[in-house]
């Protein structure tokens, strides 16, 4: 039975049917030349649905159940700090309240249980269809001490795309938030340099959206044009 499903009479309980998508970008009514038009992929966004039930995989629940002492010895209480844990694939994720973000980063390293030295990854994420949680930032955190790792995920709207930064707990997340706002538009409050670092500074709006143009964009440097993408060759 995998870890963190609960059994039921007639053998372990099926998860959730997940809906589904066709083709690789949405695309419909027009040329597909991405090679992908007939995937049919499988909608595992773990925004939908609550927490993964316990048991989960004994790693995960010693790490788990540490989490939580360390929180009640800061003196952060659990439900104000951690909206679910998703556990799936093998990898632990735990989404934290974005007001509670630079606590938890600074538990997560200094508490000796957990000593997670390393942040390896800031990236953001655009889930449009989520109301007031259209933005979503996740972070990819190491414990040499202990080899293994956790990602926290934390969420904000779109219209206050504020998130407290964690560069005074990892520094070495300084340039990835900066790619996270360059890209998405999140806000480090915190930050001790928050500009783009991969877009010219007065570059118009955040390209890793999925409301961002998908063409139609000049070309810098070059004097070409990039044209829409019903307006590109299509090969049938």
């Amino acid at each position: 039975m995998e870890p963190g499903l609960p059994s039921g009479p007639e053998g372990p309980a099926l998860p959730p049917a997940h809906p589904t998508r066709r083709g690789m970008f949405g695309v419909e009514d027009s040329g597909d030349t991405s090679g992908y038009g007939g995937l049919v992929a499988r909608d595992t966004n773990p925004i939908r649905g609550a927490s993964t039930p316990r048991p989960w995989h004994e790693d995960f629940e010693r790490l788990g159940d540490e989490f939580g002492a360390a929180l009640e010895q800061a003196g952060i209480g659990y439900e104000d700090a951690v909206e679910k844990v998703i556990v799936d694939r093998g990898q632990m994720t735990i989404f934290i309240k974005r007001e509670r973000l630079a606590e938890v980063a600074r538990v997560f390293r200094d508490d000796a249980s957990l000593r997670f030295e390393m942040c390896v990854g800031v990236n953001g994420v655009h889930y449009p269809d989520e109301a007031d949680r259209e933005l979503h930032v996740c972070i990819q955190l190491l414990s040499i001490t202990h080899n293994r790792r956790v990602s926290l995920e934390v969420a904000c709207p779109d219209s206050d795309p504020h998130l407290p930064s964690i560069t005074a707990t990892y520094p070495s997340a300084n340039w990835h938030e900066r790619e996270t706002y360059d890209f998405f538009g999140v806000i480090f409050d915190g930050h001790p340099a928050l500009t783009r670092i991969e877009m010219p500074d007065d570059w118009p709006g955040h390209p890793q959206r999925k409301d961002y143009p998908l063409g139609g964009i000049p070309v810098e440097y070059k004097g070409a044009t990039i044209p829409p993408p019903d307006e590109r060759r299509a090969y049938q």
